[in-house]
């Protein structure tokens, strides 16, 4: 397999160079529009993932399935060694003439927005068959921020139960959109929902084409969705993580991570505990630091070296330590990086006895947990990853 996607990556490069008479481009074959540049100079391992969802009526179940799995999947692509950097992103799409087409989601490592974005996302529209499959994977090729580091790993996942309008005259078509997704080293995999007869052979085509895999699940989504007696505990662990967190800066800075802050909030509100657990655990880990942290965070920053307190102007401090003298600063940084570290060790120890509960159940369904939602996307992560460099061993985490 990896030799029949180098073989067809050169025979790419070398159409493209003739094409275009060379010039700049990711993974040889084709520049990427300006735009969609979003440069990684660090050989960190890096994981870009944008999920393309059908969001009409029918897909219901698997909509409230991909609302809990998210975040194990994240966690999935975290047990790599060294801690890759993780950005996902969304495409969801309906029909024209439902309320929408497309709703893009950049790729981002903020996981909150993504997130955020996803739980908005409800089952409705559709109906007549067909829908707007080839303008939504063509965005997802097109519009992300995709990195073009050669050792990235870029990978859409389309997940839908009908198959694309091919009447629409001003449509780009799936063909071409596989072709392009190839040019910039984008595996696209497709995951049909339902068995739908019209369905299963574009989306083996689809996956073939852009030399992704395809693979079947119930319409419900075949997601392994199991409460755990840990689940609350680690939900309830996740704000007083978040409490943890001082930013610093400008105005603008300190409002943007207001936002971060009102995101989690809504997370908590509207979130299954499940869904709350499977953050906690993440953001708690060194791949999700960014998540957790966003930027400018004080007690990271200080205990990393990155900056002292005495260089912080007093205005760009949260309001609390303003009137504090520099020795009360330096204690309450220091008793939050304490209470952060303690967390963290708790999360880690609940994390793990949540997992092996999880795995005695799947162990016991036996065929059912190795044809899961789950298992599948794991082990297609796990070999086309690999390609890049980045090695999974540990198996799916829920």
């Amino acid at each position: 397999m990896a030799i029949q996607r180098n073989f067809s990556r050169v025979i790419l490069i070398i159409l493209s160079l003739t094409a275009v008479g060379g010039g700049s481009n990711l993974a040889g074959a084709g520049p990427l529009p300006a735009e969609t540049v979003a440069g990684d100079p660090s050989t960190r391992p890096s994981v870009d993932v944008v999920f393309v969802l059908d969001t009409t009526g029918s897909m219901g179940g698997l909509i409230a399935a991909a609302k809990e799995k998210i975040w194990s999947i994240a966690n999935t692509l975290a047990t790599a060694d060294p801690a890759p950097r993780i950005r996902m992103g969304l495409v969801g799409y309906r029909d024209r003439g439902d309320q929408y087409v497309t709703v893009f989601t950049p790729l981002s490592d903020d996981l909150d927005a993504v997130y955020t974005q996803l739980m908005r996302f409800q089952a409705d529209g559709g109906g007549d068959g067909p829908e707007s499959v080839n303008q939504a994977l063509h965005e997802a090729v097109i519009r992300p921020a995709w990195n073009p580091a050669p050792q990235a790993y870029r990978v859409i996942f389309l997940v839908g139960d009908a198959p694309p309008h091919m009447d629409y005259q001003d449509d780009i078509k799936y063909a071409a959109s596989c072709r392009l997704a190839v040019q910039r080293d984008i595996i696209v995999n497709t995951i049909q929902c339902g068995n739908l007869p019209e369905t299963r052979p574009i989306w083996r085509q689809i996956a073939r084409l852009s030399e992704g895999t395809y693979f079947q699940v119930a319409q419900s989504g075949s997601a392994v969705l199991v409460d755990t007696p840990y689940d609350g505990d680690i939900a309830a662990l996740s704000a007083r993580l978040d409490a943890t967190r001082i930013y610093y800066g400008e105005a603008k800075q300190l409002a943007r991570m207001e936002a971060r802050k009102r995101e989690a909030e809504t997370i908590y509100a509207s979130a299954a505990p499940s869904a709350v657990a499977k953050r906690t655990i993440f953001n708690s880990g060194k791949a999700g630091a960014k998540n957790f942290l966003g930027t400018q965070e004080l007690v990271h920053d200080v205990q990393s070296g990155a900056v002292t307190l005495a260089e912080i102007e007093a205005a760009e401090l949260p309001a609390e330590m303003r009137g504090m003298t520099p020795a009360q600063r330096e204690a309450h940084v220091a008793a939050q990086g304490a209470r952060r570290k303690a967390l963290q060790d708790r999360i880690e120890e609940l994390a793990a006895k949540r997992q092996a509960y999880i795995h005695n159940k799947v162990k016991k369904d036996g065929e059912k947990g190795e044809n899961s939602l789950d298992a599948q996307i794991y082990r297609c992560l796990q070999k086309q990853a690999a390609e890049k460099q980045i090695h999974y061993t540990r198996g799916p985490i829920y």
